[in-house]
């Protein structure tokens, strides 16, 4: 029986790497499949992995439709198993649904890999409305980390290393861990959710951290002077 699955974790927890592993493994198996994504980090119509791997894909804006994308590709001649979405948290509510009817009437399974939540620890729509209509909601195993090294639950974005809890819901852009980046570039890093609600990313832990000349000369005992 087809079914809706969400792949859901935090960034850098591989959800596009499984993603295109599972369309591979489909694909070997001569099951016919359509690709689509949404603000990839690497640009229009691709799904992109941190690791290297990349493959085309159709682009998903807020006037696709799931379902007259799939029935016009069935008129044509194709059989369409099953239909794979990463960065599905950009899709829209009424998106999730389509691809759920996809499901149900036409048999077709459907794949969603996104973020679950903001950098505001706020639902994305399509990531609420998919986990209110799927079968299955997989956490990927694949455990992200803080840098305290805790388990990474949430997404921050940060300016000049400051986490910041307001403006646009998206900025799109695969600046996470670089150090080059320029000066009021937007950022994104992950957090444990006791770091995160502290605002403490690894720029102001690092910040607030003693240096090692200055813990150094704290670890200095004073000599008491001797009255001749």
């Amino acid at each position: 029986m087809a079914e809706l699955v969400f792949f859901s974790g935090t960034m850098d927890c591989g959800k596009s790497t499984l993603a295109l592993q599972m369309h591979h493994n489909h694909a070997a198996r001569g099951r016919d499949g359509v690709l689509f994504t949404r603000h990839d980090r690497s640009g229009s119509a691709t799904i992109s992995s941190r690791l290297g791997l990349t493959k085309s894909a159709h682009e998903v804006d807020d006037r696709t439709d799931f379902w007259a994308e799939v029935i016009g590709r069935r008129t044509q001649g194709r059989p369409v198993d099953y239909v794979l979405g990463d960065e599905a948290q950009f899709y829209t509510a009424e998106q999730v649904e389509q691809l759920a009817r996809v499901v149900d009437e036409l048999g077709v399974d459907v794949y969603a890999f996104g973020i679950s939540s903001d950098f505001r620890a706020r639902l994305f729509p399509g990531s609420q409305r998919l986990v209110e209509l799927a079968d299955r909601v997989e956490t990927l195993q694949v455990r992200a980390l803080c840098w305290c090294g805790a388990r990474a639950t949430h997404n921050a974005r940060t300016l000049d290393g400051e986490m910041v809890v307001e403006g646009a819901q998206v900025v799109v852009g695969d600046v996470a861990g670089r150090p080059e980046a320029a000066v009021g570039e937007v950022q994104y890093e992950v957090l444990c959710r006791r770091h995160h609600m502290r605002r403490m990313t690894a720029a102001v832990a690092r910040a607030a951290a003693p240096h090692a000349q200055t813990l150094a000369s704290a670890l200095v005992v004073e000599q008491p002077t001797l009255d001749v």
